[in-house]
């Protein structure tokens, strides 16, 4: 195989943006796209005998524009770190990523902090109840005609008027419900991930 020296221009100015744009990523794995991306595009763009710069302008144009390209590899990237780590704190920094590229990656995401705030909310009010028996609980009152309903700390008084409901039984229910939600969230979160990653395969040698 013989590369035309326009094509190999051509090849090593999407390479150079590409590596510029993969900061996000360790120098190794840098290296492994890279590499992976130049078989590519020498595959693709091999026409006979000889990688033309027709044929290699034809296959940079599948791959898209190169820092498009590298923040999908780091997206990847991230989202497989947080699928190992199964950390909530690496999920969301994952599904933060991937909710600036697609409607369904942000959906995700604000489903996953929906029910992450949900469930440490639960989760903090079993566990500060002993220490603020008289204001940490639910608490439920009426205004304007509606029922209002508010899980507090402990950190200031309820609204004029409320009533708690649960009492002490706040302290299992809401360490069990919040850390079984926290939990039920990082499943939702890494199974959209999986289903993700699957339906979107990223261009290789």
């Amino acid at each position: 195989m013989t590369v035309a020296r326009d094509a190999q221009q051509k090849i090593d100015a999407y390479l150079n943006s590409l590596r510029e744009s993969l900061r996000g990523l360790a120098p190794e794995e840098i290296r492994e796209v890279v590499e992976e991306l130049r078989s590519h595009i020498l595959d693709k763009g091999t026409v006979g005998v000889e990688v033309t710069p027709a044929g290699v302008d034809a296959a940079l144009a599948t791959l898209g524009l190169p820092e498009q390209l590298a923040r999908e590899y780091v997206t990847d990237a991230l989202l497989a770190r947080a699928e190992v780590s199964r950390s909530p704190v690496g999920v969301l920094k994952s599904l933060l990523r991937w909710g600036s590229l697609s409607v369904g990656g942000f959906l995700v995401l604000l489903t996953s902090l929906i029910g992450y705030g949900i469930g440490i909310s639960f989760f903090l009010v079993g566990l500060l109840k002993p220490f603020h028996p008289g204001n940490a609980g639910l608490w439920v009152w009426r205004a304007s005609g509606n029922l209002n309903y508010s899980v507090r700390l402990g950190f200031g008084a309820p609204p004029p008027g409320a009533n708690e409901l649960l009492g002490w039984a706040i302290v299992p229910i809401g360490l069990g419900l919040g850390g079984g939600l926290v939990m039920l969230t990082t499943h939702f979160a890494l199974w959209s991930v999986r289903q993700y990653r699957r339906s979107r395969v990223l261009p290789r040698g």
